[in-house]
């Protein structure tokens, strides 16, 4: 069965980095593309950032370009997301999705606060 399990999360200060990872598993992963969404408290779900399965193309949200950058490691079966210059609004909960389905992972929190 599909299994998705994000991890990474956590507290930081604005500025500050941080880099998620997705493990993968009960699929043949390089087949398709991933993403990552964001849920903050009160909004909707929000797509954070994508990428194909070979991990060629890649797009984000206009809120987190030139900050945020996806990747996969088709080896190893997993994705990534760094994240820099974080801020207050980055806040949320962060969740991994297999492309095209309604796979998510169980999401891990990242909070941006001094």
């Amino acid at each position: 069965q599909v299994q998705l399990v994000e991890s990474g999360g956590g507290l930081v200060q604005p500025g500050e980095s941080l880099r998620l990872s997705c493990a993968a598993s009960g699929f043949t992963f390089r087949e398709y593309g991933m993403s990552w969404y964001r849920q903050a408290p009160g909004k909707a779900r929000d797509v954070v950032a994508i990428i194909t399965g070979t991990g060629g193309g890649t797009n984000y949200a206009d809120s987190v370009k030139g900050r945020f950058t996806i990747s996969r490691d088709n080896a190893k079966n997993m994705v990534y997301l760094q994240m820099h210059s974080l801020k207050p609004e980055d806040t949320a909960v962060y969740y991994c999705k297999k492309a095209g389905t309604d796979y998510w992972g169980q999401g891990t929190q990242v909070t941006v606060s001094s």
